[in-house]
């Protein structure tokens, strides 16, 4: 079992619920996610803003898993269950 796999996926699961949740906030709102930040935090949407960017965790999840790449799926599943902890203290 390498670790290092483990903790590239978590990595992947990080990086890809950020670039989700820049994505939504581009497209479907007048938000910008790194100059708006207060702002956000503020009206109390910044917990659904990064639950909604970690949609794309799923997406990278099936293609691991295609991959034959289970550590790292194991590693998105990670990041998914600290960013869904993160979220429900926000």
């Amino acid at each position: 079992m390498k670790k290092t796999d483990l903790f590239i996926g978590l990595i992947i699961g990080l990086i890809s619920a950020f670039v989700g949740s820049y994505l939504f906030l581009k497209t479907q709102t007048e938000y910008d996610l790194i100059e708006d930040f207060s702002i956000i935090k503020n009206e109390g949407i910044l917990g659904k803003v990064m639950a909604l960017g970690a949609v794309l965790n799923i997406i990278m999840f099936f293609i691991l898993l295609k991959k034959n790449k289970e550590l790292m799926a194991r590693g998105v599943v990670m990041a998914t269950i600290i960013l869904a902890l993160t979220t429900l203290f926000l």
